[in-house]
């Protein structure tokens, strides 16, 4: 059986899919504040998204993520994830949102086979909240993360980008509020994606420092790299919530590269080998040149020689890749 392995041994187990550049919010970290979005005639339909993952399915991929842009804006959404269940081989149906549309859509989610969510939560200070994500509504993303609990998913995770001299005050906040509600969260230094403009450089927020801050308040173990499931993570257990998973994820100041078994799919069918950066395969080229499966497998196991090593992002550049993080998938 072909499998999706690069030249430095690393088996590609997880897909993260894009299914839209488009959101609701404008989050400072993420995109410019006036973005031109992807017309939606070159975004892949959900029967061409059904098929790329199928193939990889049978390639080994085993987890998919459904990322965005925001993925609760795209229409069909809950059909789709159930027909993720009816590809063998998926076992784990995984989803990020910003939580803006969780309280009309978390039931549908569980019941379509979603098993776990990440909700993008970087503060809980309205007009900071609403000054990050430039047009985001605290009130709307925290009764979406109150319907997520109700739901039943097997488990949440929050994600918090922490910037110098913007939120860094409120690593410990967070915290006690993820374990308040039970639920797992991740620390996660600014990728250098797109010109947003701002100036990253000055706003690094190491994570060594986070983990600091939560070593002067809680008790805890030593940062281990996290399972598969846990992705790039090295996790803190926390004598006090030893279930709860406390990942600290540092593209920066501790390269999580050898480890990788993912590839990223953008909305409109582009393959990313890696996040930082641009080689990739045009997926969507192949699909509507109607190549057959064999060869659409052919070009994955051949596009796996060209994954690098490791990304290159350094907290001293303000900007690493062009493109956008919404048109990257995650």
């Amino acid at each position: 059986m072909n499998m999706l392995t690069d030249r430095y041994g690393r088996s590609i187990r997880y897909l993260r899919v894009s299914l839209t550049d488009r959101c609701d919010f404008r989050c400072v970290y993420c995109m410019s504040e006036k973005m031109r979005f992807t017309h939606r005639s070159k975004l892949l339909d959900f029967d061409e998204l059904e098929r790329i993952i199928r193939i990889m399915a049978g390639l080994g991929v085993r987890k998919v993520r459904l990322t965005g842009g925001e993925p609760l804006l795209r229409r069909g959404l809950t059909d789709f994830c159930h027909r993720l269940t009816q590809i063998e081989g998926i076992t784990e149906r995984v989803l990020t949102t910003n939580g803006s549309h969780l309280a009309f859509l978390a039931d549908d989610l569980v019941r379509a086979g979603i098993q776990r969510i990440n909700i993008s939560l970087d503060s809980l200070q309205p007009e900071r909240f609403r000054q990050i994500s430039r047009f985001g509504n605290l009130d709307d993303v925290l009764e979406g993360i109150e319907a997520a609990c109700r739901a039943g998913f097997e488990r949440i995770k929050l994600n918090t980008v922490i910037l110098r001299g913007v939120n860094e005050d409120e690593v410990l906040s967070l915290l006690d509020f993820a374990l308040e509600k039970k639920f797992d969260i991740s620390f996660i230094e600014e990728m250098p994606l797109g010109e947003v403009g701002r100036n990253r450089p000055s706003e690094y927020y190491s994570s060594d420092w986070i983990e600091a801050l939560i070593r002067s308040h809680y008790r805890c173990s030593q940062p281990q790299t996290g399972s598969a499931t846990d992705g790039p993570s090295r996790l803190l257990t926390l004598d006090a919530a030893p279930d709860i998973r406390v990942g600290l994820i540092s593209p920066h100041s501790h390269n999580f590269c050898a480890q990788c078994n993912r590839v990223r799919l953008t909305a409109e069918g582009r393959l990313l080998l890696c996040l930082g950066h641009e080689d990739s395969l045009d997926l969507r080229a192949l699909l509507r040149a109607g190549s057959s499966d064999e060869e659409i497998e052919s070009a994955l196991l051949a596009q796996m020689d060209l994954k690098p090593e490791r990304h290159q992002f350094a907290p001293d550049e303000s900007v690493s890749i062009v493109r956008f993080m919404n048109m990257t998938g995650g």
